[in-house]
């Protein structure tokens, strides 16, 4: 197990820099955090290591060509981790997650058509051994998606 890495002020400065523009030069952070660029980029590299953050481009999958986006709420018996193991390595599925409530799985998915999305919960998800039931919220619109959280 990896030992937890402590975020201090300037970490969470740095990573509030990133959030506002992933793009932003270790120059233009070193500068509004007080740090050398050297020093900048390698806490960048120690919180991407240790998995406190990720830089990522953010799509919109509408303009990507999937037309069909939703949260899957499943089911299971037996071991979770196992099934939402085997749910993570599925290719349309983006976001797994165990949870306590009526669910104990959450598998957010982005498919092409109504068509693969059907065909991605009769054919891999309900055919997961463990999976007893799943019901499945089609997203409508899109109102909010945020990452600036956490360093606040």
């Amino acid at each position: 197990m990896v030992a937890a890495l402590i975020l201090d002020d300037v970490s969470k400065a740095i990573i509030e820099q990133l959030q506002e523009d992933g793009r932003r030069s270790y120059s233009s952070i070193a500068k509004a955090v007080g740090l050398s660029e050297a020093a900048v980029r390698q806490r960048v590299q120690k919180l991407t290591e240790a998995g406190v953050m990720q830089i990522v481009a953010v799509t919109d999958p509408l303009e990507l060509g999937f037309a069909r986006q939703a949260m899957i709420g499943i089911r299971v018996t037996g071991p979770l981790e196992e099934v939402a193991d085997q749910l993570a390595e599925i290719a349309e599925v983006d976001y797994v997650v165990i949870t306590a409530g009526t669910y104990d799985i959450l598998a957010e998915v982005v498919c092409e058509s109504d068509e693969q999305l059907l065909e991605l919960l009769s054919r891999k998800i309900r055919k997961l051994s463990g999976v007893v039931s799943t019901e499945t919220f089609v997203y409508l619109k899109l109102r909010k998606q945020s990452y600036s959280w956490g360093v606040h």
